[in-house]
């Protein structure tokens, strides 16, 4: 069963997969076993898809009917090439400005950063297959529809998506609180990418150490730390408020 955004059951995502469908995630119960459920798996990692395990009850709020253990959400939109993205943006003769997100978790912040990005003009979005948020109705909603105006990159490791930008002459900044550095300390008007992280980890480790530079927003208030989409939002609009001088 299925309805526009969701397909339910077990055979039906295995259909969806080898059919070619658009499927962003899979959610699957915890702890599900049996030959079927194997089988699906086997087509998952097969497929380079993003899934994830979770409680039943999540499942049962997907839908009411049987689930068999595993829902899968479908994108409603197509993820671009990062390879043609890069070439088209340097191509068109514009400074390029790209956003990755670096298993950013939360459908509703990733709506909220893909509409400022698309405000500002930023001309993609990378993420990585596994472990990011979905592209689904709330990321839609959350997005004012901007998420069908911005181009967005899935690759397999955001650590490879950075060296491949720093190949193209693009400098990566990681909003990171591990720095000295504010966002006022550095050039933005060149080529570059900004990376924001995880909402409970940050970037991660390994991204940081492959990065050309990191920066971080000063804080003068007693909470340590800003909700991922308004520090990204920050970083968005000091890039702007630069490239305008």
């Amino acid at each position: 069963m299925k309805n526009d955004n969701q397909i339910f059951g077990i055979r039906a995502i295995i259909e969806g997969i080898h059919s070619g469908a658009l499927i962003d995630k899979v959610f699957i119960q915890k702890e599900a076993q049996g030959d079927l459920m194997k089988d699906l798996m086997k087509a998952i990692k097969a497929n380079n898809v993003n899934f994830s395990y979770v409680p039943v009850e999540k499942l049962n709020r997907f839908t009411s009917l049987n689930h068999q253990g595993a829902v899968a959400t479908i994108s409603p939109i197509a993820f671009h090439d990062l390879d043609t993205l890069i070439e088209q943006t340097l191509e068109s003769g514009k400074t390029p400005l790209f956003l990755v997100l670096d298993q950013l978790s939360d459908a509703r912040n990733f709506g909220a950063i893909i509409r400022t990005a698309e405000c500002v003009g930023v001309n993609g979005i990378i993420v990585q297959k596994q472990g990011s948020a979905p592209v689904n109705g709330d990321t839609v909603k959350t997005s004012a529809g901007a998420v069908f105006n911005i181009p967005i990159c899935k690759v397999d490791h955001i650590k490879d998506a950075v060296f491949h930008l720093q190949s193209c002459d693009i400098k990566t900044v990681a909003a990171t609180e591990k720095t000295e550095h504010t966002i006022y300390d550095i050039d933005f008007k060149v080529p570059v990418a900004i990376i924001m992280g995880n909402e409970e980890r940050g970037v991660n480790p390994s991204v940081l150490k492959v990065v050309d530079e990191k920066a971080k927003l000063p804080m003068y208030g007693t909470i340590e730390s800003l909700n991922v989409s308004v520090a990204c939002g920050a970083f968005l609009y000091e890039v702007v408020r630069q490239r305008l001088l």
